[in-house]
């Protein structure tokens, strides 16, 4: 590869630096704490034992595939674990945004995706950060303009959007490129393929404008696409084994699982709980979902972009620890992520103390767990 080696922790870390663009009720510090006295009162259960701190700050992206995040706190499923203890959320569009906020202690857990969990555990050489559980899985898509890529071979030479360098659908499309024998440098995105590093909330104008012909994304952007009169060109899932990988994880600041694993536990259970809501009650859970956006953005999803997103994503306990570790090794293959040994970057212990005790099959941490 034509550029120099260079990792996850330099590329995203420059991004970080970027001004946060958080999307909540008001914008303040590291993305923005929702403040509205009737969105408060689904943050603290009615009653309930007092546990080791007054407050939990959940940060998570007003995207649907943070839906565990979204609902679990608009449906008080989160809340009603931690009792007395306040969930102070926070919304962020860019995941080393969180990263630099989790790292700062403006948030203790987090819903986030694979690649900015492994970023911010290198970068912090194994201290920063473990992965306590999953939250989703698929919801990724390849759109593109069929009127300019009717198949995958035709790509060749085409403008192609993914949200921003070494992100995870990055990563995944620089590796898809890869293995169609095609080269892409990196760092300019320059070669068989263009690919061009677009935040989310812009390709769809990028689309209509001609200057992108399709984008790697996740949804609800894959959906926008298509309702703009763009074509699934691939699914994501079906490149994984059995069509499951994740794309939003839960992370905890070290320092806050040490001190308080009684709230960690409250969380998680809220999760679990939360999940098998989402899954019980896929109807209701979609519409609480499109309720939290509109309270958080402004505007709720219509259905033609709702309903297609939504079907492409499943909510899980689950982890899914083996892909993670799959997509980092896609990382440094691609030369944005150097050699490292993910060894502690999973603690499953909580997760899986909760899921024994309501009956349900315990995960794996891939052996990337906390010795």
């Amino acid at each position: 590869m034509s550029a120099p080696r260079t990792t996850l922790r330099r590329s995203i870390a420059a991004a970080a630096a970027l001004p946060l663009l958080a999307v909540a009720l008001t914008a303040c510090g590291y993305g923005s704490e929702a403040k509205d006295d009737d969105a408060k009162k689904t943050n603290v259960a009615a009653g309930g034992k007092k546990l080791s701190t007054d407050t939990v700050k959940i940060g998570y992206f007003p995207n649907l595939t943070h839906a565990t995040a979204l609902v679990g706190i608009q449906e008080g499923l989160i809340a009603k674990e931690l009792g007395s203890t306040e969930v102070k959320p926070s919304t962020f569009n860019a995941g080393p945004s969180e990263i630099e906020a989790l790292n700062a202690g403006s948030i203790d857990i987090g819903f986030i995706g694979p690649s900015p969990s492994i970023n911010g555990f290198t970068k912090s050489k194994g201290k920063s950060l473990r992965i306590i559980g999953g939250s989703a899985s698929g919801g990724v898509k390849l759109v593109v303009n069929p009127k300019k890529v009717k198949t995958l071979d035709d790509l060749k030479g085409k403008k192609i959007a993914t949200p921003q360098l070494g992100n995870t659908q990055d990563v995944a499309f620089l590796n898809w490129i890869s293995e169609k024998g095609w080269t892409v440098d990196a760092q300019s995105g320059k070669g068989d393929v263009s690919v061009v590093r677009t935040d989310n909330k812009v390709t769809p104008d990028a689309y209509k404008s001609g200057s992108i012909d399709g984008a790697w994304v996740p949804e609800p952007t894959a959906s926008k696409l298509v309702e703009q009169g763009a074509k699934v060109l691939l699914d994501e899932s079906t490149l994984w084994p059995d069509n499951k990988f994740v794309i939003t994880n839960i992370i905890v600041s070290q320092k806050f699982l040490s001190e308080h694993p009684d709230v960690v536990e409250a969380v998680l259970r809220g999760s679990v709980n939360t999940n098998a809501w989402i899954n019980a009650n896929p109807d209701k859970a979609k519409a609480s979902a499109n309720a939290a956006l509109k309270t958080l953005s402004g505007k709720e999803l219509p259905a033609d972009v709702l309903d297609p997103a939504w079907k492409s994503i499943q909510f899980t306990d689950d982890p899914l620890a083996a892909t993670l570790d799959t997509e980092a090794k896609h990382a440094v293959k691609a030369g944005l992520l150097d050699e490292t040994d993910l060894t502690g970057i999973y603690d499953l212990k909580p997760l899986n103390k909760i899921l024994k005790a309501a009956g349900k099959p315990e995960v794996a941490d891939a052996g990337l767990g906390v010795k």
